[in-house]
């Protein structure tokens, strides 16, 4: 029997062409699962699927499309034969005083962030129940947890997905499918470091955060890779944080 953690699992992860999602592809492959990498950044996606060899698969998917989503599920399953981890990933984070922001910024990220989840688990509830179970982790943020000044719609977006994450647990648990959220905090990816206001929103170098540093993508696939493996088996409906003590509360430096 294999030691690796997520042998014979097939997973799909959203948002995985860069970043977050292209770390925990890499990270589910290392531990042994056929991993479908799905994004709408087609040449990034499919070179980083190339990189991870004959485990893995690259699908277009705008997690936004119901159409996309049936199709990348059953090409999915046409690859791999089941489907029984789901990462939803893919997420967007866009910047504005509440009074400048626009209801199409509003409705862009709502339909990213919250929207492409719920469409998301929807699609995967019958291959998992064909698959005799499965596990989906759903990222939301530390913004699930509290309010930061010009993220109205991802503060929402966030704290939607956490409660999505509790109701689809319930709900799910009679058929082994195993629902959790995902609350990275600050964490060094291109999405962080190409907006213009990073610098002014982690000011200080990230003295407010207790371990004092900003954290790294392979440090949220780790957690990933514990929530669709079977070292998780009894969790479900819950919160798991990886934001280096930001949320334990404030910091006095000595």
């Amino acid at each position: 029997m294999s030691s690796r953690r997520l042998a014979g699992r097939v997973v799909l992860v959203t948002g995985a062409a860069q970043g977050q999602g292209a770390a925990e592809a890499r990270a589910f492959v290392a531990e042994g699962a056929n991993v479908v990498l799905a994004d709408v950044r087609d040449q990034q996606g499919e070179a980083t699927a190339r990189e991870l060899g004959g485990s893995a698969r690259y699908f277009h998917l705008d997690v936004t499309s119901e159409h996309d989503w049936s199709a990348a599920v059953a090409k999915t399953i046409a690859a791999f034969g089941k489907l029984d981890g789901l990462v939803n990933n893919a997420g967007i984070l866009r910047y504005s005083p509440l009074a400048d922001t626009t209801l199409e910024d509003w409705n862009t990220v709502i339909a990213v962030d919250q929207t492409g989840t719920f469409l998301g688990m929807r699609a995967a509830v019958r291959p998992m129940i064909e698959a005799g179970g499965g596990s989906i982790v759903n990222i939301s943020s530390t913004s699930g947890f509290w309010g930061l000044p010009e993220i109205t719609a991802y503060t929402a977006a966030k704290w939607a997905v956490r409660g999505m994450t509790k109701a689809a647990a319930v709900e799910l648990g009679q058929f082994n499918i195993r629902v959790n959220s995902l609350h990275p905090g600050a964490v060094d990816t291109a999405m962080s470091r190409g907006n213009e206001d990073w610098a002014a929103h982690s000011p200080g170098g990230f003295t407010y955060v207790p371990l004092g540093r900003i954290g790294q993508p392979e440090e949220i696939a780790s957690l990933a890779a514990f929530l669709l493996s079977d070292e998780s088996s009894f969790c479900t409906g819950s919160e798991f944080v990886a934001d280096g003590g930001a949320l334990a509360g404030p910091v006095r430096r000595s």
